[in-house]
């Protein structure tokens, strides 16, 4: 369960621990098991639906609740229980799990010092009950949907200057903990807007949508909510609307929820769901959140990000995998709307970003800006969402890409292992980059996998590519040369912060970064042909010179270009002054070992030299031989040598398909586009 933004250094160190350790593992909340089953093979699970509640539903606690002048839900006088799932559930090693609340609990008074179950995950639970619903009739999906989407209401502050926002943690005895241990913000939790009001939005969004036509009482009482949810929000994020803030010299928009795109676009999904059936309120928020989300998009031939929709105002370097609900929530808003730009933006975030992450190895938590740190359900979802939504207004090649992104469900992830069970409703915690697995199968991991299965068992073709794959066999994206390991001139320092990599807006590469007065110089030695690079400096605020980068071959110059060294201006609401962003340096390497050399013009902070290959790849073990992606960064058409045996596909970045995959015993990938080929 991801917590508020409170402070991007507290969430980069976390993260990855959290993706590897059981959460208070001895605490001994409960014994309830559930019972270890086999797992289903997957030619079986192809011929039948994905999607398995069971897991799930053994998380769903009876949670009591009583009516309080701020606090109450749908129909609490003849029933005064709700339903919400647990946070986490700790392997027992058996097969068995256990469910477990955030903190640490008191054995005494029973209490969690967060707390048993979260409105997010409630609020996320629902919406994977209301899809299920949808998708079959289950008469039991459309009760658990109504007895979570009860819950959801009764955290939710009815009365009162907080009126419309959420309190966050719940006890096993239905108390409320505004203020959770340790603090997270906005503290108390209902006293400002949050991630968790916004995906409140999105659950009452989609259940009013999905109860409309069959309980009228009940979907009157969840657009109530919904409304009081925009009352809320109108009172900070959506009256700010047009307004701007700075972030390190750039304007963006000011009434992103809780300052992110990443919690907006979550958001939109209620919004547009309420919406498509004819809440004109709803569809008015959706109009002026999407032009938030929208504005911060990349341009995709500018390099880093590549494409992709930045998350956050509080740096313009970092961008992350959880919450990245951004190309879905676009490509949906924009086709409701007609909103071609936002479209635009969905898609170049899914065919020009995604290859760039699958060509990393999947869905590192954290591009900040060089990915890294593990990998949980929760991004994979994203990708593949995004992907599927992108492809609806766009071609057929994104939906391919969803293949391959969700394969990473099936083993297609650096532990090489399938970490959702289609026997179980299992999805494990978190994969690290080494290979570690987290087998723990607490609620958002296990809600985003089920959310994944729903768009599998909904497009059987992306599912019989996702399941078909068995492994990730190999990838090339971006390479790192760090700066402090490259030829200094004397005068040049490396430079370790003391606070550690964290710059308050990015991690430095290694740690580390080399200060190079004017005149001195770093050299770094590059064998790779026909790569794009990119400078990483670690930008201050003034004006402090340029770096003058030069690609030689011997004594031989064969091209240079300049970035500067500053000039970002006012941090604004940054956490610090100065940015940490890859710069394009332009120009492609020539064939053969090449030197490049940055010279300072000033006073330059260089932390390394990003190379992108031309056309990165990553080749993926399937039952039938290999699937290859291959994806290309230049304008002009590649041909490159096969990595496995195979036809397939060309396609532009937005998905269009344009001719066969292999020509001439070489593969065709299109300008800025994409070629996948299975053997």
């Amino acid at each position: 369960m991801d917590t508020s933004r409170r402070s991007f250094l507290t969430i980069a160190a976390t993260a990855s621990a959290l993706a590897l350790l059981p959460v208070d593992a001895a605490a001994g909340a409960t014994t309830t098991t559930q019972g270890a089953a086999s797992p289903l093979p997957l030619e079986a699970a192809r011929s039948r639906r994905l999607t398995n509640l069971s897991h799930l539903r053994f998380l769903l606690a009876e949670v009591p609740v009583a009516a309080t002048p701020t606090h109450t839900t749908f129909g609490i006088e003849t029933r005064p229980t709700v339903r919400a799932p647990w946070t986490y559930a700790d392997t027992d090693g058996a097969g068995g799990y256990r469910p477990v609340g955030g903190g640490t609990r008191d054995a005494v008074t029973g209490y969690w010092t967060q707390g048993a179950y979260n409105a997010d995950d409630i609020a996320r639970a629902a919406v994977v009950f209301l899809r299920d619903w949808q998708a079959t009739g289950e008469a039991q999906s459309r009760d658990d949907a109504r007895d979570v989407l009860r819950s959801l209401a009764f955290l939710q502050t009815t009365t009162g200057p907080n009126a419309g926002r959420v309190v966050l943690w719940q006890q096993e005895d239905g108390t409320l903990n505004p203020s959770a241990i340790p603090v997270e913000l906005p503290d108390p939790s209902d006293s400002a807007e949050s991630y968790w009001l916004a995906r409140s939005v999105w659950a009452f969004g989609e259940g009013y949508a999905a109860f409309r036509k069959v309980d009228a009482d009940f979907a009157a009482f969840l657009l109530a909510r919904l409304h009081l949810c925009l009352d809320a929000l109108g009172r900070e994020s959506l009256g700010r609307a047009g307004r701007s803030v700075k972030s390190d010299g750039r304007r963006l928009p000011a009434w992103l929820i809780a300052g992110g795109a990443d919690a907006t676009a979550e958001a939109m999904l209620g919004l547009a769901a309420a919406a498509e059936v004819g809440d004109s309120r709803s569809r008015k928020a959706l109009q002026t959140y999407g032009e938030g989300v929208a504005a911060m998009a990349s341009d995709p031939s500018k390099g880093w990000p590549f494409g992709a929709v930045l998350p956050w105002t509080g740096s313009l370097g970092f961008w992350h995998a959880w919450g990245a609900a951004a190309p879905e929530a676009l490509a949906r808003g924009g086709g409701l709307l007609r909103r071609r730009d936002w479209t635009a933006a969905a898609k170049a975030d899914a065919g020009r970003f995604t290859p760039q992450v699958l060509a990393s190895g999947g869905p590192n938590n954290a591009w900040a800006p060089l990915p890294a740190e593990a990998q949980i359900a929760y991004g994979a979802h994203g990708r593949v969402a995004g992907a599927l939504a992108a492809a609806a207004v766009g071609g057929e090649g994104l939906r391919v890409l969803a293949g391959l992104a969700a394969a990473w469900f099936f083993g297609a992830n650096t532990a090489g292992i399938p970490v959702y069970d289609p026997a179980t409703g299992v999805t494990f915690d978190g994969v690290e980059t080494d290979g570690r697995v987290n087998r723990n199968s607490g609620a958002e991991s296990t809600i985003h996998g089920l959310l994944t299965m729903l768009l599998l068992d909904a497009n059987r073709d992306v599912a019989k590519l996702a399941t078909s794959i068995t492994g990730l066999t190999s990838f090339s994206g971006l390479r790192v040369l760090d700066a402090e390991k490259a030829r200094l001139s004397p005068g040049a320092v490396v430079e370790t912060p003391a606070g550690g990599a964290w710059t308050g807006e990015g991690n430095l590469s290694g740690g580390a970064f080399v200060r190079l007065a004017k005149g001195e110089w770093a050299e770094f030695d590059v064998t790779e042909a026909g790569g794009i690079l990119h400078g990483l400096i670690w930008r201050q605020t003034a004006n402090v010179g340029d770096a003058v980068w030069e690609v030689c071959r011997g004594r031989k110059k064969v091209w240079s270009t300049k970035t500067p060294a500053g000039g970002t201006g006012d941090r604004g609401l940054t956490e610090a002054d100065g940015m940490l962003v890859p710069q394009l340096l332009g120009g492609d390497l020539p064939d053969g070992p090449v030197t490049v050399r940055c010279t300072s013009r000033g006073d330059v902070r260089l932390d390394a030299l990003v190379i992108q290959p031309r056309v990165v790849t990553a080749v993926y073990a399937t039952s039938s031989g290999s699937a290859v992606l291959y994806a290309n960064g230049s304008r002009r058409e590649e041909r490159v040598r096969a990595l496995a045996r195979g036809n397939g596909q060309a396609y532009d970045a937005d998905g269009a398909a344009r001719g066969q995959a292999v020509q001439g015993g070489k593969v065709r990938v299109r300008g800025e586009g994409f070629t996948i080929t299975r053997g």
